[in-house]
C-alpha cells in the first residue's frame, strides 16, 4: 500500500494504492471479470487504508459504515492481469467522508477499467446516529 502521494493525472490528494493481482475465480462466464469483483476490490482498497490509520476502524462507541456507493465500468477486464486500486480524498464533511476510486492496469496506468465514488459516514454504534469524523481521519486525507 502506498499512501501520501498524488498522482500527475490526478488533482485529489492519492490516499492509497494497492496493486491486485486478478485470479482465475475473479471471472463470469463472460471470461471476465465480474461486475461485483471491481466493488471488492475498492472494499479491500479502503479496508487496507482504514487499518493503517489508528483509530479510523471504530471503536467500542462509533464505527464507519458505508452510506453510497457509484462505481463506473470503463473496461472489460480479463485473467490473466494486475490492477492497481487508487483511494483518493474527493470530500471532508462533519460527519461523512467521501473517497474516489480508481481501477487501473498495473502495467499502464493510463488504461482504467473503472471508477467512482464511495461515502462513508462515521456513526455511533448503538443507536445509528452519524458522529464527527474522527481526527485521525481528517488528519490523514488532509
Amino acid at each position: 500500500m502506498t499512501t501520501d502521494k498524488t498522482s500527475n493525472s490526478d488533482a485529489r490528494r492519492l490516499l492509497a494504492e494497492i496493486t491486485i493481482p486478478l485470479r482465475w475465480r475473479d471471472l463470469d462466464a463472460f471470461n471476465h471479470v465480474n461486475n461485483s469483483t471491481f466493488l471488492t476490490f475498492t472494499e479491500e482498497l479502503r479496508l487496507h487504508w482504514l487499518a493503517a490509520i489508528d483509530g479510523a476502524m471504530g471503536t467500542d462507541s462509533i464505527m464507519p459504515v458505508m452510506a453510497a456507493c457509484q462505481f463506473n465500468y470503463r473496461r472489460q477486464l480479463g485473467w490473466p492481469g494486475t490492477i492497481v486500486a487508487e483511494l483518493y480524498c474527493e470530500r471532508l464533511g462533519n460527519t461523512s467522508l467521501s473517497v474516489a476510486h480508481r481501477i487501473v492496469d498495473a502495467a499502464d496506468r493510463s488504461i482504467v477499467y473503472g471508477d467512482g465514488t464511495t461515502v462513508m459516514v462515521w456513526t455511533e454504534r448503538g443507536s445509528g446516529k452519524a458522529v464527527a469524523l474522527p481526527e485521525a481521519i481528517r488528519a490523514a486525507c488532509t
